[in-house]
């Protein structure tokens, strides 16, 4: 996942920065538009069943292997099924993996960058040499190691994503929070006897909140990918569930044969992504002081 380096400025609260963020994220045109093109697909995945009335697991050998035609807009695979319904069903497994992955990296890293930004010494030291050995190892080569270990299936998979998305998270909230530690009204909190909980919690925290919302927005497009190449290896959802990696996985040997058995799954997956880029680039570009409104 690409860094994110995006620290409030020296003596402005953050809560005071959310509706200038705002402005500037419904002024970007591209950015709403790739907004309006996430949720469509998004609303698409989640009434699956009202927008194609086909079954993405049950075989239909008599209609298998056909081109994309007025029936079936994707075509359908070598048993019969229909691939618009599979690649829709699939967008519930794959968003899934990715949302709930990086939630869980978020909500076990906070807590980990917050200690370690704000005590520093031995908590910081020993926090960040875990993140740092976690670093070592190619964070898809864990995935597949931590999988292997654990079982396949999805519960195993948004772990793994979650484990090597880990370092990622705590670094970022532990340079925010040293840059935050120090500016004036943390200080006048600390004067006026608040506590450290309270300090991270209620001062440090809104100021991390929206570096966060921008590092996740990317996280969340790196662990669909992660997800997808998991299930392309067969580490992922076990058959006949539809997932955008294993369905790749089932078209890749009929290339030039059907096509659309790997195309659209995998123009899927480009779509989502370069969608969550440009809203995540959109946000970054928006908490960016330098950046006019």
């Amino acid at each position: 996942m690409p860094e994110v380096d995006l620290v409030p400025e020296r003596g402005a609260r953050p809560s005071g920065l959310y509706q200038l963020v705002l402005l500037k994220f419904l002024r970007n045109r591209v950015a709403l538009f790739g907004l309006c093109c996430l949720l469509l697909l998004l609303l698409a995945i989640l009434f699956a069943p009202q927008v194609t009335p086909y079954n993405p697991i049950e075989k239909n050998t008599p209609e298998r292997n056909q081109a994309p035609s007025r029936l079936h807009p994707f075509g359908t695979d070598k048993l019969g099924r229909d691939i618009l319904s599979r690649v829709l069903y699939g967008g519930r497994v794959s968003l899934q993996v990715g949302f709930l992955s990086v939630g869980l990296a978020v909500i076990i890293s906070t807590p980990l960058g917050l200690i370690a930004g704000f005590f520093g010494g031995i908590a910081d030291n020993g926090i960040m040499r875990v993140m740092d050995l976690i670093l070592a190892f190619p964070g898809l080569i864990l995935a597949i190691w931590l999988v292997s270990l654990l079982g396949s299936n999805i519960n195993n998979v948004i772990i793994a994503i979650a484990f090597f998305s880990l370092p990622t998270f705590s670094r970022l909230i532990r340079g925010i929070t040293l840059s935050i530690r120090e500016m004036e009204y943390v200080m006048a909190a600390r004067g006026m006897g608040a506590g450290s909980l309270r300090i991270m919690f209620f001062h440090i925290l809104p100021g991390v909140l929206g570096p966060m919302i921008v590092l996740t927005t990317l996280g969340v497009s790196g662990a669909i990918v992660a997800g997808a190449s998991l299930s392309f290896l067969g580490l992922g959802v076990r058959p006949p569930t539809p997932e955008w990696g294993a369905m790749l996985a089932d078209g890749r040997n009929y290339l030039r044969t059907q096509w659309w058995m790997a195309v659209f799954p995998g123009m899927t997956i480009t779509l989502v992504v370069l969608l969550l880029n440009i809203i995540g680039d959109a946000l970054r570009d928006a908490l960016d002081p330098n950046v006019r409104a």
